[in-house]
């Protein structure tokens, strides 16, 4: 049973009532506030548990991200994943629109590039790495395609910790490549945080 069943099950399991053991059966009054109260209790728990679950996916509603350019333009390649993760969270969680023209963007975003590595943290006694540091570093700039810099090249980066064993060596690849993934989105987190820190207005003395 997962996490999330065990807390539904707790939330929607009644405590004891007061005439529980000695045989008594609570008025038909009493039972339907119990049976009021015990639903609004389940409705605000699956209410959490599809907050966790769409925070997970990366989910968020429109509008919730204040970026401050009406447009931007996602300079990178086409079939990236990481350019179709970044156009999903503007267009998802932001007002700003993602256009195809730098020409007709207010911003320019500029992915300078992405890099995957993996460090050894612990050797077996046989000498085998048994846990590894994976490493995911992401560069970019954030501009107005016209030779004012928002956000000269910045380097950002996530890591995340993983056990090796070597009978379950497929399993292990497919934790890899999800965590990968999680500090990719993590980074794309960030990088929406900087870019609505910008004020493209602001007196550049």
């Amino acid at each position: 049973m997962s996490w999330s069943d065990r807390l539904l099950k707790n939330a929607l399991t009644p405590g004891p009532s007061p005439a529980s053991g000695r045989g008594e059966e609570l008025p038909l009054c009493s039972r339907s506030v119990v049976h009021i109260g015990w639903g609004v209790r389940a409705r605000r728990v699956a209410a959490c548990l599809m907050a966790l679950v769409l925070a997970g996916c990366g989910f968020q509603l429109r509008g919730e991200q204040k970026l401050p350019f009406e447009t931007i333009f996602l300079n990178m390649p086409p079939n990236s994943v990481l350019g179709a993760t970044l156009n999903r969270q503007i267009r998802s969680g932001t007002d700003t629109r993602t256009v195809t023209q730098a020409s007709e963007a207010s911003a320019v975003l500029e992915i300078l590039g992405e890099a995957r590595d993996k460090e050894i943290l612990t050797l077996n006694a046989q000498g085998r790495a048994v846990e590894y540091k994976l490493i995911y570093r992401l560069r970019f700039r954030l501009h107005d395609g016209k030779g004012r810099e928002y956000i000269g090249p910045t380097e950002m980066r996530a890591q995340r910790d993983i056990s090796i064993n070597d009978s379950q060596v497929l399993s292990k690849e497919s934790e890899e490549s999800l965590l990968y993934r999680d500090m990719q989105t993590d980074l794309v987190q960030q990088l929406l945080r900087r870019i609505a820190a910008v004020r493209p207005h602001a007196d550049q003395g």
